[in-house]
């Protein structure tokens, strides 16, 4: 009978246990860095809090136009025909319609986006119908004024770090555009000259 316990003592013993395993026990008190943490102190930011912050939206879809055949093309067009009820053309007629916005074909509707060079369509919410967004005008948006890249993220159903990324790829189209203070001197001193003369 002392085998039997002996036995049951190497086997506690013997058997590694897996911090990584994926699921979470009352006793775990590993922190975002690894250490064990004294008995019954919560960790800083526990690994379930850490995976809370991971994506819980759908990834937005990507539909190739190259990729429906015909058939569906035709079977979309009936589904879908146009409609003769005349869109706002100017912001302040665009202001006044109601919100969330129907118009979702709209270049500053937030529900899809449409790549002019392939034509492939990109649905940011599919999950969601149009209708059920919080926010569906970006010009509503910017109106608003500056708001964090976790809130921009948020609206526009991407990470934080590619809203980063697409702001400093922005920034760095308008100064590309633009004229540098050193351009901007020699214009000015040709204009004063060309004045003068």
């Amino acid at each position: 009978m002392s085998d039997d316990n002996n036995e049951d003592n190497d086997l506690q013993t013997e058997l590694p246990i897996d911090a990584d395993d994926g699921e979470e026990g009352e006793g775990d008190n590993d922190d975002a860095d690894g250490d064990v943490g004294v008995e019954g102190e919560t960790p800083e930011i526990s690994r379930k809090i850490r995976r809370r912050r991971r994506r819980t939206r759908p990834r937005s879809k990507t539909i190739a136009m190259k990729r429906l055949t015909r058939e569906e093309l035709r079977v979309g067009a009936l589904m879908y025909p146009p409609v003769d009820i005349p869109r706002p053309t100017t912001r302040a007629e665009c202001k006044e319609e109601m919100r969330p916005c129907p118009w979702v074909a709209c270049k500053h509707h937030l529900y899809l986006d449409i790549n002019p060079e392939t034509g492939s369509i990109k649905i940011n919410f599919p999950d969601l119908e149009p209708w059920e967004l919080k926010n569906t005008c970006a010009l509503d948006v910017a109106e608003r004024g500056g708001i964090t890249l976790e809130e921009v993220g948020e609206i526009m159903n991407l990470t934080r770090e590619r809203i980063r990324q697409v702001e400093v790829r922005g920034l760095l189209k308008l100064k590309m555009g633009s004229p540098s203070p050193d351009e901007l001197g020699a214009e000015l001193l040709a204009a004063k000259a060309a004045n003068q003369n």
